[in-house]
């Protein structure tokens, strides 16, 4: 008898310790988190052109589907990582309705953070934003902002901000109950996104000194289970310069970071240490899904991650589609104050097929779609001065400005609205105003030198013009890569530049304003200040801003609308003409390596740097004939003695 007894309970022990690690693994704590980011207001599903093919993808209403089917089997956490507005119509009413915030509320979102895009409108755009959505009453997410320094940003539109997110309820870190997850949630706004901030009249902290702060904060108060970030700063292919790469590795404690501004789709989680970085790309296309376990370290382990992409396979829940339907109305409203009947009224047709928004920016090179934008500057100038107008010699549009391409078929003034969809003006009416300024013909040269030399270190820099005509060759010394500068007549003859002679530009406003800071680009190696039809250097960028005979601000997005209701008619609808079949050859890539084309039209910057390069030569020359000498009379002495 004992002898069974002691068997069993041999057996009975055994069986014990086999089934500890599975025990363990069910005892461990599990955590899904949901996520997106760069969102810009593309509440409705959106077409695009994927490789000659038509694709629906995004929409709120399908996001709504995902996230409810995610949420009843997991234990989930949603969020997202910044500018969820600004891009489509819906932001028109950004201030008045705040719609997109509360439709995060209504989707399920748990927390997001700001980007720098909801700092288009400014502080105080931002603060009314906060205070219409409070106001409604309805369900928003969190908002989790750690490194805004209220402190040193003195004005009062930063002052009003501060005191709309404390009515908010935004806070540097929020503490959630996940089942049996403890989470600890903070948002940072990186440095490249407060530099794409430039209304946002608040200063921003270093989001690595913030991070460690905000980090110690949470330990020492909350003994979380675990710590995600919100972070609207990215990563770049380069690991040395992408801010959440950096992050990670001097903040080890962030477990997760849900990385927005770059916009980038990561297949696979970055993996520093033992934080896991992660992004699902922009405008709702994906939703990102990270399924995490804890270790007995106390870290989390990946269990599993997928991109689910909102396609046409989703089914659209019916009650958000309903409900973005009642917030069309509004949008509705700003679009009749424009003479516009509504969001889906086809304003032109377009037969061809442009370069898509993630193309251009990866290519230096003039895009029929620039070209065409540049025109509608000219047009509606035109247009708005009437008998008073003063002819324009150049129009610039970078591609940071453009937000989205057209499809072939009939485009709608949402499409086009998409197209130039940001800013605000002085009047505080979405959209940013064209504006009006001079260049000397020196300066009008550094303008495609900006393009030729800055564009590959900051690809926003882009620019396409009407007007100007040169070629840039990469392989030129930098600061020297364009040449034959030319303006292009209304003949479309090449007219030469005269250095000192003043020209008029004609950009949108934020445009104008970048120019001016080019010189920082450059680190002073480019200059050029904008200037009035007298001469004067321009103080007052709202002193350029453009008006109709009404009175009323020419935006950038109505000038392209106005200017293609009035082409040529096929079929009863406006149709773009052949010449945008293809880009213009308004700026040619010359990639040559002849030594004729590179030394040829030689500036004065490229002068000092070939003389520099030649000095150092020459130095390091001279210091290995020194140490040759050296060594042959220590050789010699050597063998002297």
């Amino acid at each position: 008898m004992k002898k069974h007894s002691s068997l069993c309970l041999a057996v009975l022990i055994l069986l014990l310790v086999l089934a500890a690690p599975v025990l363990a693994e069910t005892d461990a704590k599990e955590l899904t988190l949901a996520f997106t980011h760069d969102l810009h207001s593309y509440l409705d599903t959106k077409a695009f052109e994927v490789a000659g093919e038509r694709k629906e993808v995004g929409g709120f209403a399908k996001l709504k589907t995902i996230f409810d089917a995610i949420s009843a089997e997991q234990n989930t956490l949603i969020v997202d990582a910044g500018d969820f507005s600004m891009g489509t119509l819906y932001q028109s009413v950004f201030t008045e309705q705040a719609i997109e915030l509360r439709m995060l509320g209504s989707l399920g979102y748990d927390a997001t953070t700001f980007g720098n895009h909801e700092f288009d409108y400014g502080s105080q755009g931002l603060a009314e934003m906060l205070d219409s959505a409070r106001k409604s009453k309805e369900r928003t997410p969190e908002i989790v902002i750690s490194n805004i320094d209220f402190a040193n940003s003195p004005s009062a539109n930063a002052k009003q901000l501060e005191s709309s997110m404390q009515d908010f309820g935004a806070k540097e870190y929020l503490i959630m109950e996940k089942g049996d997850v403890r989470v600890a949630l903070f948002g940072v706004l990186g440095d490249d996104a407060a530099k794409s901030a430039p209304n946002s009249d608040v200063v921003f902290t270093n989001i690595v000194e913030q991070a460690k702060k905000t980090i110690s904060t949470i330990k020492e108060e909350e003994e979380p289970d675990i710590i995600v970030c919100l972070s609207h700063s990215g990563t770049w292919a380069d690991s040395k310069v992408s801010e959440d790469e950096i992050l990670a590795k001097e903040v080890p404690e962030i477990d997760v970071i849900v990385s927005g501004h770059t916009h980038s789709l990561l297949e696979e989680p970055i993996v520093v240490n033992e934080t896991y970085i992660v992004s699902c790309g922009e405008y709702g296309g994906h939703v990102g899904k990270i399924d995490l376990v804890q270790s007995e370290t106390g870290r989390w382990d990946l269990k599993d991650y997928d991109l689910i992409a909102i396609d046409e396979t989703i089914p659209a829940d019916a009650d958000t589609l309903e409900q973005i339907d009642e917030y069309r109305v509004y949008v509705n409203e700003f679009l009749q104050d424009y003479g516009f009947d509504g969001h889906d009224q086809i304003i032109a047709y377009n037969p061809y097929l442009f370069t898509g928004l993630r193309e251009m920016n990866e290519t230096h090179a003039d895009q029929a779609i620039g070209n065409l934008i540049s025109d509608a500057i000219i047009y509606a100038t035109k247009e708005a001065e009437g008998d008073s107008h003063v002819p324009i010699d150049v129009s610039v549009v970078p591609v940071g400005i453009i937000r989205a391409s057209f499809n072939q078929g009939p485009l709608t003034i949402s499409d086009i609205y998409e197209v130039m969809s940001l800013g605000m003006g002085a009047d505080g009416i979405p959209g940013y105003p064209l504006a009006s300024v001079y260049l000397t013909g020196k300066e009008l040269k550094t303008l495609a030198e900006i393009d030729a030399s800055i564009t590959p270190i900051f690809e926003s820099a882009q620019l396409y013009s009407a007007g100007l005509s040169y070629q840039f060759n990469p392989n030129r010394i930098i600061f020297n890569r364009a040449t034959d500068v030319r303006l292009i007549a209304s003949d479309g003859q090449l007219v030469d530049i005269q250095d000192d002679k003043l020209y008029r530009i004609v950009a949108d406003l934020y445009s104008a304003q970048m120019l001016g800071a080019v010189m920082d680009m450059s680190k002073g190696l480019l200059s050029l200040e904008l200037k009035d039809a007298d001469g004067n250097i321009v103080t007052d960028y709202n002193d350029t801003i453009l008006h109709d005979s009404e009175g009323r601000e020419v935006k950038e997005w109505f000038a392209l609308a106005s200017y293609m209701q009035s082409f040529e008619k096929v079929d009863g609808v406006p149709t773009i003409p052949t010449e945008y079949a293809q880009a213009q050859n308004r700026k040619i890539l010359d990639d040559s390596l002849s030594l004729t084309r590179i030394f040829r039209q030689i500036n004065s910057i490229a002068i000092v740097i070939i003389l520099l390069v030649l000095l150092i030569v020459v130095l390091l020359v001279l210091l290995i004939r020194f140490i040759v000498i050296r060594l042959r009379r220590r050789r010699k002495k050597a063998v002297n003695d």
